[in-house]
């Protein structure tokens, strides 16, 4: 049985921490989940995945994993191996590991509104086991007061313990983007939001001294909360401001990242100017998400926001204006639509990783398909499984066969496979005259025309 850590001195936890002498209860195996793990245990902490998938369990305790980050199944391999990490269905694991950490999903509900009934059933299962010297993190992404307000009752009612007395509880928002996971975990700052100081300060040595990154302390957990939103809020804004730059660019016939890498040349503050890339869409489980979590709050406080829905809007109409790019390009040059051959290059909804999540690229899938065209899809990274929830085309299992006779090549994501690959050797297997469309401005237009294919980019 572990002795505790919530309730010690700065010294003795920071004794402990860096020891590692204890153990770490990660609540959902999921994607977040097991990144976190698998590097905890990487730097040398005993890890228990707690999920009530069996399948999950038993791809864990087997060594492997379905989540598809780089670098991901070598550490889950190694430190099973290592009996670093395990994962078990049983949540009284909880009462042997001073650390909990807490990463179930929050899905949307029919109204945008935030679903948090994963996190109502990982309390209540956490707080049957909790004990005197625990300290819980939440990570799940949530509304603010979540923490205080819906966790912090049902562990104290369940367990007879209190928040901040007895145990520690704070929320640490998870910001890690997929394709560069395990990266993000062990360089970008943690926020922490305790109930109170002691929790905050555990927390904090935790993530300091484990992953070596600083630790930013605010107020409370609902301040914390909310970081998570205005990060993602920010990002979604951002991107949809450089997607309304390159409608314009593209009517104007100019380059829009010429435009962007020169306006954010310009001093504004403490920073310059940081316009995103413009791209085909946005997709994903927390950028499709959460500036309607930040919406719902909007309404639930009486004020009738307007950037979560402005953002959400502009990004929504990029696959269908990435289709009408194609069937554009393919008029140019005589060739109708639904006679030509149509090569698709990645339905992922990001570069490098096999996440097919609410991802724009169905949309456009879909309307290529019900053009009638000669449709092949091609994606390395993505499973048969996966590809079911975006097309229902079969995958073509090689780019070769993908490409070969094609009028168009349409890269909706941009792998590195696809960026490796020499463009002649494309232009060679595809048909005479045949566009290039760049959904994710991946590649030099210059080198995509001197292969001898017709290059478009989104503003480009």
């Amino acid at each position: 049985m572990a002795s505790g850590v919530f309730g010690r001195s700065d010294a003795e936890i920071d004794q402990l921490v860096r020891g590692k002498r204890s153990g770490i209860a990660v609540v959902g195996f999921g994607y977040i989940g097991t990144v976190i793990g698998a590097v905890l245990a990487e730097r040398g902490w005993p890890v228990t995945g707690i999920d009530v998938r069996q399948h999950v369990v038993d791809e864990i305790n087997a060594g492997t994993t379905s989540v598809r980050e780089p670098g991901l199944a070598e550490l889950v391999s190694n430190n099973v191996q290592a009996g670093r990490l395990c994962a078990t269905t049983d949540f009284s694991a909880v009462a042997d590991n001073d650390f909990v950490i807490v990463t179930v999903g929050t899905p949307l509900g029919p109204d945008f509104e935030p679903i948090v009934d994963d996190i109502e059933a990982a309390a209540r299962a956490v707080g049957q086991h909790l004990r005197a010297g625990h300290l819980v993190t939440l990570k799940s992404t949530v509304p603010p007061d979540t923490t205080e307000q819906l966790v912090q009752p049902i562990l104290e009612q369940i367990s007879g313990l209190r928040a901040g007395v007895d145990f520690g509880l704070a929320f640490c928002p998870e910001r890690l983007a997929e394709g560069r996971a395990i990266r993000d975990l062990t360089s970008i700052p943690v926020v922490v939001g305790g109930v109170e100081e002691r929790s905050a300060r555990a927390c904090s040595t935790l993530w300091r001294h484990t992953l070596g990154v600083e630790s930013v302390v605010v107020d409370d957990p609902r301040t914390a909360e909310m970081i998570k939103l205005a990060d993602n809020l920010w990002i979604d804004l951002n991107v949809a401001l450089a997607n309304e730059l390159a409608k314009v660019c593209d009517r104007l016939g100019i380059d829009v990242l010429q435009v962007i890498d020169a306006a954010n040349t310009l001093p504004k503050v403490n920073h310059n100017v940081n316009i995103l890339m413009p791209s085909m869409g946005v997709g994903g489980y927390c950028l499709t998400k959460d500036p309607w979590f930040v919406n719902h709050l909007g309404q639930s406080l009486g004020l009738e926001l307007v950037t979560p829905r402005t953002s959400r809007t502009v990004n929504d109409t990029m696959p269908v204006y990435t289709f009408e790019l194609v069937k554009q390009l393919l008029a140019d040059r005589g060739k109708p639509l639904e006679t030509s051959r149509v090569a698709v290059l990645g339905i992922a909804f990001k570069n490098d990783t096999g996440d097919c999540r609410l991802t724009p690229t169905k949309y456009t899938v879909a309307l290529l398909e019900e053009s009638g065209c000669d449709l092949s899809v091609h994606d390395p990274w993505v499973t048969d499984d996966e590809a079911v929830s975006v097309t229902t085309i079969a995958l073509t299992p090689d780019i070769d066969s993908a490409v070969k006779d094609a009028d168009a090549l349409v890269f909706l994501t941009g792998h590195r496979q696809f960026r490796q690959i020499p463009l002649v050797r494309l232009a060679e297997l595809a048909a005479p005259d045949c566009v290039f469309l760049d959904g994710r401005n991946c590649f030099d237009p210059a080198e995509v025309r001197a292969a001898g294919l017709i290059y478009k980019g989104i503003g480009r």
